[in-house]
């Protein structure tokens, strides 16, 4: 690793320990309020949410083949399947879409 990747990896530490450790600092009694209590409980959800499905959409050679994915995973989940039965159905329906559309 060479050295000016170091700066980077410092600011990335401090930001993730700030992200953390401000919570603990600011709410030092217990949460009380319905309404903060409930949208901390979903905010790690839409993060993540907001950060995986644009890659979702940019992560093959064709759009048409991600969404395929996107929607066998959605289905595999609605049906309350494990983890990894939905990233297999996802990935079969990538590859699936994607051999298809090198034949038309």
């Amino acid at each position: 690793m060479s050295m000016e990747y170091l700066g980077y990896m410092i600011v990335m530490a401090g930001v993730t320990y700030f992200i953390r450790m401000l919570p603990l600092a600011v709410f030092q009694k217990e949460i009380k309020s319905v309404f903060l209590k409930s949208f901390l409980f979903y905010v790690p959800y839409a993060v993540l949410g907001a950060m995986t499905f644009p890659v979702i959409l940019y992560s093959t050679d064709h759009r048409l083949s991600a969404l395929g994915g996107m929607l066998a995973a959605l289905v595999m989940a609605w049906r309350g399947k494990g983890l990894l039965s939905v990233a297999i159905s996802a990935v079969l329906a990538v590859l699936l879409i994607e051999y298809g559309l090198l034949y038309i």
